[in-house]
């Protein structure tokens, strides 16, 4: 070992200082994140129903007519048999990969067509966390009338 180079290392204090530094850190960050899975999943519902919104209306460009509430969402991945049947229903469906997302909470977004709060288009909505209608905060109802 050449004693021209010195130990290169850091001291018992100096990896202290660190692990106060980040226990500080932790303290003041945490906290504020714990908070947000909530908010994630209303941000992510509000962007599932844009998503299905926008397939909704590749549906109607190609078919001349929303799907009905009877034929629902389900239009969008699989020919609908039931009446009004669709002219030009686009081989392969509406969606992206092939199938319709659950909303944050693991339940089937709802669609009725036509809308009572869209009288002149489609509701398209989750019911929350509770999965019961109204409701607020996590159990409030999210849907496309929210702008």
């Amino acid at each position: 070992m050449n004693k021209n180079i010195p130990n290169r290392g850091f001291t018992l204090i100096e990896v202290m200082i660190v692990l106060v530094i980040l226990g500080i850190l932790a303290t003041l960050v945490v906290p504020n994140i714990m908070g947000k899975p909530d908010e994630a999943r209303k941000i992510a519902a509000k962007h599932d129903i844009g998503t299905i919104g926008q397939a909704l209306d590749f549906y109607r460009l190609d078919n001349q007519s929303y799907p009905t509430t009877d034929q629902g969402l389900q239009a969008l991945v699989a020919k609908p048999a039931a009446p009004p049947a669709p002219a030009n229903w686009k081989t392969g469906g509406y969606m992206t990969n092939g199938n319709l997302p659950k909303d944050p909470w693991g339940n089937d977004f709802k669609y009725i067509n036509p809308g009572v709060k869209n009288p002149n288009g489609f509701d398209l909505f989750t019911l929350g966390a509770d999965g019961a209608p109204g409701g607020e905060g996590n159990d409030a109802d999210i849907g496309n009338w929210d702008k």
